[in-house]
């Protein structure tokens, strides 16, 4: 049955995924959450959580995030999953939908896993494809979310940033930035974490995801593991702080997946991101003011230089702040960003 909720656009606040065990907490507290993610998967049928999601949409803004469409997937999406995809849109209207860069189905067999593409024309043509069918079915634009990475094809014939902004040229579709993954990907693959941020079209940028990840050691060799697993490292909050220097605030999620906490953790995430984001913008109007005081407007003072000023940075983020320096001159980001398995 599809129900009409009354629109609630996201703001560009942190909100909260919303997992099984904060549903009843959620709906008896109503925490001050700016907004609330769910996968699409689980909301395809019907039960008590699908009738509280119902009661909590009437409260918050909502955005849908999809695991299963493999949009990688050569044969192309599977009809059945996004019939049931657009059923979950039409019953809950999000203001968000959102899915992977990757594939996940071979042979009408579905992997418990979001695998990577090789980076090439040929597989921009096939996901292209793909997201211009699941937008066509939805009648909206769909957020497409980079990739946690462990492995990379030696062949490909361009770099992950560069194929999500060519996907977004060709389909209209916007982005969804995982910083998280990008500092995954970037530390397991040897890239330059804040340079494949640079290099993503800005404007379409629509949601980020702020996430924690497991240190693993195979060898002499440390990987990172993408496993939503405990709060945002410090690691993190610096690319995020990156982020919001470069694109300003946007709707920004807390993920939780493994070892799920107290809702009151959640909370207390969100809350850090939203005071990180307000004190960065704050210190940036807090610069312009000086400068066009005290400097004539060729000579605006750097961002970097008046993070001392106004409102202080909490003490969370001190190490974001003593990171911050001077950039060395470095190769191109084509150079710096290609990895081979």
């Amino acid at each position: 049955m599809t129900r009409a909720f009354q629109p609630l656009a996201i703001p560009p606040t942190a909100g909260i995924g919303l997992r099984s065990p904060h549903i009843g907490e959620m709906l008896t507290r109503r925490p001050s959450a700016g907004w609330l993610e769910v996968h699409a998967e689980n909301y395809m049928g019907d039960g008590a959580g699908v009738e509280a999601l119902e009661r909590l949409r009437q409260i918050y803004a909502l955005s849908v995030h999809g695991v299963g469409l493999s949009l990688g997937s050569a044969r192309g999406v599977d009809h059945n999953h996004l019939q049931r995809l657009r059923k979950v849109c039409e019953r809950f209207q999000p203001d968000l939908v959102s899915e992977h860069l990757a594939w996940s189905v071979a042979d009408g067999a579905y992997l418990n896993d979001l695998l990577p593409l090789r980076y090439d024309e040929e597989a921009l043509a096939i996901v292209a494809r793909n997201v211009q069918t699941v937008q066509d079915t939805l009648k909206r634009r769909v957020l497409i979310e980079n990739l946690s990475a462990y492995v990379a094809f030696a062949d490909s014939s361009m770099n992950e940033a560069e194929f999500l902004a060519e996907l977004v040229s060709r389909t209209g579709c916007g982005l969804l930035l995982d910083v998280n993954n990008v500092q995954v990907s970037a530390h397991n693959l040897q890239y330059d974490a804040k340079a494949f941020i640079d290099a993503l079209p800005a404007d379409s940028i629509g949601e980020i995801h702020l996430a924690g990840h497991a240190t693993n050691q195979v060898g002499a060799d440390t990987v990172l593991i993408d496993d939503h697993g405990s709060r945002v490292p410090p690691v993190v909050w610096m690319l995020y702080q990156h982020a919001i220097d470069r694109l300003g605030p946007r709707p920004t999620l807390i993920e939780w997946d493994t070892d799920v906490p107290v809702l009151d953790v959640l909370l207390g995430e969100a809350m850090w991101a939203d005071m990180l984001s307000a004190s960065i913008m704050f210190n940036r109007k807090q610069a312009s003011r000086q400068a066009v005081a005290i400097k004539p407007r060729s000579a605006l003072p750097s961002f970097e230089s008046e993070m001392r000023t106004g409102m202080p940075v909490l003490a969370a983020f001190a190490a974001a702040k003593a990171a911050r320096a001077t950039p060395v001159a470095s190769p191109p980001m084509k150079e710096r960003y290609h990895a081979a398995a």
